[in-house]
């Protein structure tokens, strides 16, 4: 069988490996399933002509071995054994629909065209055929993925039936490598820039692939196999408004469009610390407050600045707490093979996804830590299935972790620290992962009243000007009280410190730096 034979051949290890264990989970399948209860859901992309090949691989591989062949069955001019289901849709790109029924022709295909909604087509064709399994062409990362195994019982409410999914694990670059080594027809689109094909009203080109003449006159796309970065390959769907952690953001193609947020919207941070040595008093938590000023700078409110227990449950009880009420919570610390490891299985509990093997974080580890390490690296690369996006900077040996609208950071001094959140704001100036707004702006003063005297004026501030924030702190019993606003606006800080000043005796307070 010449897929068989292509894959065999090839010197790519990793390639042969994530083929066999397809092959294994597509045998399996067919022996617990007769060809008459298991189907193909086919859409012309590249995932799923990867799994039409593995099938045909995998159902000739079953049926020498149950004819006794040896491997040698005859492979020419038979119909594939296999029902295929096409969900046809009046908005699926024309290439689509013409490379699909190309391929059913050329591979003796007998495809089920189905121009329902998904769930009401599956619904329809399992009433009418005893189909018990359905092949999908899912991949970790795609967005139906989450809690999905190799084996996986359909959702509540959806007709039933067991998810087979062959390719799971399988990343970007395993993708391509099976289709250019086996020399199989895909999808001409890929060859014109698209990487993530999906209707006619949310796919463009990426524009990672954009290659543009000296003066500008003319774009052209370079094709889907030569993305270096295999985590990008959805960012040619348009993109939707999302959470302000991303700013107000338009809907266009490949990227952020980053619109001026005025001076009265006010994005919010919570900061958590994931360290026993802290609550134990033997460590000062330094990086905590360096934080709260790093976010002052970009115009962020600091809600909240928690330290947690080194376990998981801890740290996702403390995540889960945090994500729904800011815009972005921050978190570092934790103990484990690496710093953050503890920390990053606590924020996939807090989200509700398991663990799973990520290759490209694994190739980071390698170049990091070579052999040095005790263990699975496997099991170091383990990163919240479906939600992690690597933020890369060629400053950061290995990239930050951003779920949703959680970053993990793996500092654990200030110098690490500066490094990480400077390479996060040059993140942040190009791709828009988080808002960078007008910093806070503030004034201090100093004073030799007692706490009692200005208790009472500081309180009806408080209420007088609630989008300032006015605390009160002395660094020794004896010393001054300072008293400081902060804020967005310098207009409304001037009129609140005149408004206190104007309660006591001229000289009572003075301005410091």
């Amino acid at each position: 069988m010449e897929i068989d034979k292509a894959i065999r051949e090839c010197d790519d290890g990793r390639l042969k490996t994530k083929y066999n264990n397809a092959i294994y989970v597509i045998r399996r399948a067919l022996a617990l399933y007769s060809v008459q209860e298991v189907a193909l859901s086919f859409n012309g992309g590249k995932d799923s002509t990867v799994l039409l090949h593995l099938l045909r691989a995998g159902c000739f591989l079953h049926e020498a071995e149950e004819n006794n062949s040896g491997g040698n069955a005859a492979d020419g001019g038979k119909t594939f054994p296999i029902r295929t289901i096409y969900f046809e849709s009046q908005s699926a790109f024309p290439e689509i629909n013409s490379f699909t029924y190309e391929a059913a022709a050329t591979y003796n295909i007998q495809m089920d065209i189905i121009r329902l909604d998904f769930k009401s087509g599956l619904e329809a064709l399992l009433k009418a055929n005893p189909i018990r399994a359905i092949f999908l062409g899912v991949r970790i990362g795609d967005p139906t993925a989450v809690g999905q195994e190799q084996f996986s019982p359909s959702s509540p409410g959806w007709p039933p039936f067991m998810r087979v999914n062959p390719i799971l694990d399988w990343s970007y670059r395993d993708v391509w490598a099976f289709l250019l080594v086996s020399k199989v027809q895909y999808c001409s689109l890929y060859d014109q820039g698209y990487t993530s094909i999906g209707s006619i009203h949310d796919t463009v080109r990426n524009a990672l692939l954009c290659i543009r003449n000296s003066d500008n006159s003319e774009e052209k796309f370079k094709p889907a196999y030569l993305l270096a970065d295999g985590r990008l390959e959805r960012a040619g769907r348009v993109k939707k408004n999302s959470s302000l952690v991303c700013g107000k953001l338009s809907s266009i193609s490949n990227g952020v469009k980053m619109e001026n947020l005025n001076s009265g919207s006010m994005l919010t941070a919570s900061i958590i610390t994931v360290g026993d040595e802290i609550l134990f008093g033997t460590v000062e938590d330094k990086l905590g407050s360096m934080l709260c000023k790093k976010l002052h700078s970009i115009g962020w409110a600091v809600s909240r600045v928690a330290v947690t227990r080194n376990d998981i449950d801890s740290v996702a009880e403390e995540v889960e707490r945090q994500k729904s009420t800011d815009d972005m919570v921050l978190i570092f610390g934790g103990i484990g093979p690496l710093h953050s490891d503890v920390t990053v299985a606590g924020v996939a509990k807090a989200f509700g996804v398991r663990m799973a093997p990520d290759e490209e974080f694994e190739e980071h580890l390698r170049h990091l830590i070579g052999e040095k390490c005790s263990g699975d690296k496997n099991e170091m690369a383990l990163l919240p299935e479906g939600i992690t996006e690597l933020l890369h900077h060629e400053q950061l040996p290995v990239p930050l972790i951003k779920c949703h609208n959680v970053i993990i950071l793996t500092a654990t001094n200030v110098v690490e620290l500066d490094r990480q959140w400077d390479c996060l704001i040059e993140l942040a100036k190009s791709n828009g992962i988080l808002v960078l707004m007008d910093p806070f702006v503030s004034k201090c003063f100093a004073t030799t009243l007692s706490d009692v005297e200005v208790a009472q004026p500081l309180s009806k501030l408080c209420a007088q000007f609630p989008d300032l924030y006015i605390g009160g702190y002395r660094r020794s019993r004896e010393g001054p009280l300072v008293i400081t606003f902060e804020g967005k606006d310098l207009s409304r800080i001037e009129a609140a410190s005149q408004s206190l000043c104007q309660k006591f005796h001229a000289g009572a307070f003075s301005e410091i730096e």
